[in-house]
Parts: structure tokens; C-alpha cells; sequence
């Protein structure tokens, strides 16, 4: 009896990384080495100057490329006041924002959040969520976990010769793995 228990232990663990593999648990390890992107600098692409859904500016500091997709953060300089996205989902990703500088009004499903600097929040994938900045000024950083489609989103955004419209805006968010679910939030 102690050597079928012992075969089947050994069966178990010999199969354990192909099973932690086809779930993504294994395999976490980033790509190259360690990085450091300076103050006031983007890793890539410079200063991603939006248009569209508000004028603020984006800064890559670690790009999904650095990390097989597994992450992507920003740094955003929001010189938008009073605007912010429209209400919308990420099919496959969860996010978090923490508040650098200014205050900002958030509704994540039925919640209504208001944040100011240190602040920060949750949003996950599935539910609808949108900001809208608050104070004349602010800053903060956004996580995306995955990285998903959103540095090409907000690359391809900025990269516009013109302000797109809404049928623009809802076929860019769908092609970067997002759906626009109802008109950008009004501050309360």
C-alpha cells in the first residue's frame, strides 16, 4: 500500500509543473534585467499626449514588453479638469490607481469615490468603472494587470492627426480589449 501511495505521490508532483503551467501560475519570471525610468521620463515612446477622451499626458515606466504582458504601469499628468473617460470595461484586466497630486471622482459599478493625493483604488476587470479629474492639476500612477492592449491604445490615441469621434473612440476601445458602457462621469 506505502508504494502505491508512494507512485501516485510522485506522479502527482512529476505532473505538478505542467499543470501550473497551462494555468499561467509558473513561468512568472520577467525578461531581462532590472530598470530604472527617471523622474518626468517615459521608458518608451516619450510623453504619450492624448486626445480624445482628455489632453492628459502619459508616461510608460514599465512596459508589458519588459514582463511577457504580465503588467504595464503608467505615470499620468492630467491637465484635463473636469474631464476624464467615458464609463467602460476591461474584459481581461484589473486596474489601480494611486493618486500622486490632485483629486479625482471614480464610480466603480454603483460606488462613487472621491480621491485625493495618497489615495488609491481597485478596479476590477469585468466592471464598469470611469474617472474624471476633479482639482486644475494632478497626477497619478495606473497599474494594469495584465498589460492587455494599453500602451497600443494609448499610443495609437495619441498618435491621431485629429480628435476622434464617439464611433471612433468605441472601435479603439474595442480593438484594445475595452467596451465603452455609457458617457463620461460627471463630478459630484
Amino acid at each position: 500500500m506505502k508504494r502505491k501511495k508512494f507512485i501516485a505521490t510522485a506522479i502527482a508532483t512529476a505532473a505538478l509543473p505542467l499543470i501550473g503551467k497551462s494555468f499561467g501560475i509558473l513561468n512568472q519570471t520577467g525578461v531581462g534585467k532590472g530598470f530604472k525610468t527617471n523622474k518626468g521620463e517615459g521608458r518608451l515612446h516619450g510623453h504619450i499626449k492624448l486626445k480624445g477622451v482628455n489632453l492628459n499626458v502619459l508616461d510608460v515606466k514599465v512596459s508589458g514588453t519588459d514582463n511577457n504582458g504580465n503588467m504595464a504601469i503608467f505615470e499620468q499628468t492630467s491637465l484635463s479638469q473636469g474631464k476624464g473617460t467615458p464609463l467602460h470595461i476591461h474584459h481581461t484586466q484589473d486596474e489601480v490607481f494611486y493618486v500622486l497630486e490632485g483629486e479625482y471622482f471614480f464610480k466603480v459599478g454603483d460606488d462613487k469615490y472621491h480621491l485625493s493625493a495618497g489615495d488609491s483604488i481597485y478596479l476590477p476587470m469585468k466592471v464598469p468603472h470611469a474617472w474624471t479629474q476633479v482639482s486644475e492639476k494632478g497626477k497619478m500612477t495606473v497599474i494594469f494587470q495584465p498589460a492587455g492592449k494599453m500602451e497600443n491604445f494609448f499610443v495609437t490615441l495619441a498618435g491621431l492627426d485629429h480628435e476622434p469621434d464617439h464611433d471612433e473612440l468605441v472601435k479603439l476601445f474595442a480593438d484594445n480589449g475595452m467596451q465603452i458602457a455609457g458617457p463620461p462621469l460627471k463630478i459630484e
